[in-house]
């Protein structure tokens, strides 16, 4: 049976409410894409300012920094002998294979006079490309040789003007790492104004211009730059490929350039391994990480003619262990928080036991004592009982090589650099152990996201990895202060990325119930806006004063020792002395030594000790036959050592070569119960008298008011 009901009306609201909505989407679909076209022209155009900035503000900075250089040591009006010697200690070695690369009549026989050197090590041959890390100044002599600048400009500089360029990148490598993190290029001109103003700490480069690191972190900085953009999810595959490439070619050119980059790559590998184990990072991408860093490294070695101490590195045994750890370890990621604790915790153990073995066996293989020296100094540092070697002990008593001053927190306070640093540090930390918890309590969940109260917390994998790299990076640089250098340039990035970051705001904010998305814009740009003018206010005038004030080269006794040596000693003498001094006598005269300050191999090592005996209390007869199995003709004594007075008792250099020998210290003060008194008086004091036993084995030839040489006798 057909009934009809009457029709449900239709209120007229929800028709105009529904008319309205489609009106509104037909407007907005017809203004979508000049909503679009407007997003990629602003875009576009943000890019093009910010880079333009990051370029300027690089090539402002080596300027700077130039500028410095020229104006302390009035570089451009000194000779060519003071240019040298205001390159100290190793920095002069380094500097010395570029001039001899220059002076040697083709580019194949510069390779060969590196390879088979006989004039840095006495009565030895040695492969330097295989010991050193200099071939960073066979390839500029190459270029300077190529280049059609000869006349134009001189090799000093050259190679000088080389490093302060490497300064630009390095600046512009920070300054895009912390665009990177933030989203705006404000961030990437906060992090390099903040490096500058705090050159003091962030860098060394004005007046250490050949050291390693100068060359190295420049391209450690565009490694990081490379890992942070490599982390982001959703890459292209082209933007990956490429991304990678530039991983793996800032990794091998930092690893060649410097010989401490498996010990800084150590620490990448722990950042890498414990975001990994706290599923804070794609599995994937951390495995193509640890490649890379093998990869660069074994190269570099082959390059170095298979430097043992690489392949005796703890960071090749590492990352060794960990590729084998996950493949027994299938099922790591699943389960409970107390299982995968568990987990993690045994995962840990197998890691550390495998790297001690292969480590091991690797130096038993390849009878490695290398890198030794640095093992005993650490072992030392952390309290692990007291030592009488004399190596440990000559890093110990080295400022450099101690802990980070607390002065060093006021000057970084004083820029405002550490109270930004801590506040986003501690945010970050919190976001990243909420992050944590969440992902070992539950690992179906969307990893890098956490709960705090009712609000959800994120923790993008890039930001993930530059927070753990800064922390790791700063317990380095607190246990040695040598170190700060990579912690206070990456304090300047990760500084100004969370002051820029809408997420650290949002995450802040919702904390402390005040959120809201206008906040935020006002947040992240307003105060790095100030903070920047604050910088500009106090520290521009202070840049200019030291701008404007001028200083000169002064050292005119060892001038006046370099121009003796060159006029008055033959071309193939070998002279004895201190490492440091040794490294100028080298660059400056061309003579052999017997000795220098590369000091990572065990042999140098014991050569040295040998050779610091004229500092100790030692026969001349003891003395004399310790150097001739040098073969050495000249001897260099310095006031400096003999009499110092820079290091407390127990730490001149006398001290040491006095315990290591079993003598007990000169001057007031305790010693331990079994060290003895000493036959024979201190060598460098007694020799200056002229007496018969030691006239009969040392004649002296020159002498001023810092140096004494001394030739020695050919007599038995």
């Amino acid at each position: 049976m057909i009934s009809i009901r009457q029709r449900k009306g239709i209120k007229t609201t929800e028709v105009s409410e529904d008319y309205a909505a489609q009106e509104e989407n037909v407007k907005l679909e017809n203004k979508l894409p000049s909503s679009c076209t407007n997003r990629r022209l602003w875009k576009i155009l943000s890019f093009t300012i910010g880079g333009t900035v990051a370029l300027c503000i690089g090539l402002l900075t080596s300027v700077y920094l130039a500028t410095l250089h020229e104006n302390d040591l009035w570089f451009s009006n000194i000779k060519e002998v003071e240019r040298e010697i205001s390159f100290r200690t190793e920095c002069g070695l380094y500097y010395s294979y570029y001039k001899q690369m220059l002076q040697a009549p083709t580019v194949m026989q510069g390779f060969h006079g590196l390879i088979y050197d006989n004039k840095t090590e006495s009565m030895r041959t040695i492969n330097l490309l295989q010991r050193m890390n200099i071939y960073q100044e066979v390839f500029l002599s190459i270029l300077y040789r190529v280049l059609p600048i000869q006349k134009y400009l001189e090799p000093v500089y050259f190679y000088i003007y080389t490093l302060f360029g490497l300064q630009a990148i390095y600046v512009t490598a920070l300054y895009i790492t912390s665009w990177l993190l933030s989203g705006t290029w404000l961030s990437g001109l906060l992090a390099a104004f903040w490096y500058v103003t705090n050159r003091i700490d962030t860098t060394r480069v004005e007046f250490t211009i050949p050291l390693r690191e100068n060359w190295a972190l420049p391209f450690f900085a565009i490694q990081i730059a490379a890992i942070t953009y490599f982390l982001r999810p959703n890459l292209q595959p082209l933007s990956q490929r490429l991304t990678l490439l530039a991983i793996f070619t800032s990794t091998f050119l930092f690893s060649l350039t410097w010989q401490f980059n498996q010990f800084m790559m150590l620490m990448q590998a722990l950042v890498l391994f414990i975001l990994d184990s706290l599923d804070m990072l794609p599995a994937v991408k951390v495995t193509w990480l640890y490649g890379i860093q093998l990869t660069g490294l074994l190269l570099v070695c082959i390059l170095q003619f298979f430097n043992s101490m690489i392949l005796g590195s703890l960071l090749i045994s590492f990352n060794l262990s960990v590729l084998i750890a996950r493949k027994i370890q299938k099922n790591l990621k699943t389960g409970s928080f107390l299982n995968r604790l568990g987990k993690l915790l045994l995962h840990l153990f197998v890691v550390l036991c495998l790297t001690l073995f292969l480590n091991n066996v690797i130096k038993r293989i390849l009878n490695l004592k290398s890198d030794e020296h640095i093992f005993k100094f650490l072992k030392a540092k952390f309290g692990f009982g007291a030592t009488r070697d004399f190596d440990a002990n000559l890093y110990l008593c080295e400022e450099a090589f101690g802990l980070l001053p607390l002065n060093t927190f006021e000057r970084l306070s004083d820029t405002l650099l550490f109270y930004a640093y801590i506040f986003v540090l501690s945010i970050t930390v919190i976001a990243a152990l909420a992050v944590a918890f969440h992902n070992l309590s539950d690992s179906t969940n969307q990893q890098s996201m956490g709960k705090m109260g009712k609000y959800s917390i994120g923790l993008k994998p890039e930001t993930a990895y530059n927070l753990i790299h800064t922390i790791l990076f700063g317990f380095l640089a607190l246990s040695t202060m040598r170190m700060k250098y990579l912690w206070t340039s990456h304090m300047c990035v990760f500084a100004s990325f969370g002051l820029c970051s809408p997420e650290i705001w949002e995450l802040l904010l919702k904390l402390i119930h005040l959120y809201n998305p206008k906040r935020i814009c006002v947040m992240r740009y307003s105060i790095p806006i100030l903070i920047l003018l604050y910088l500009c206010c106090k520290f521009w005038p202070g840049m200019m004063d030291e701008l404007s004030e001028l200083r000169e080269f002064y050292d005119p006794d060892t001038v006046e020792l370099m121009n003796w040596i060159n006029a008055n000693t033959p071309r193939k003498a070998v002279f004895a002395g201190s490492m440091q001094l040794l490294a100028g006598v080298k660059l400056c005269t061309g003579r052999t030594l017997t000795n220098h300050p590369h000091y990572e191999d065990n042999g140098l090592r014991e050569r040295t000790r040998a050779v610091y005996q004229i500092y100790a209390k030692r026969s001349p007869e003891e003395v004399h036959a310790l150097l001739r199995s040098f073969g050495t003709d000249y001897v260099i004594l310095e006031d400096s050592i003999c009499y110092e007075r820079r290091h407390r008792r127990g730490c001149r250099l006398r001290d040491l070569l006095d315990v290591a020998n079993g003598h007990m210290m000169d001057g007031p003060g305790e010693n331990d119960p079994d060290l003895k008194l000493a036959g024979h008086p201190r060598f460098c004091e007694e020799v200056k008298r002229n007496l018969p036993p030691y006239t009969a084995y040392f004649t002296r030839v020159f002498q001023n008011k810092t140096f004494h040489v001394y030739k020695l006798s050919r007599n038995k």
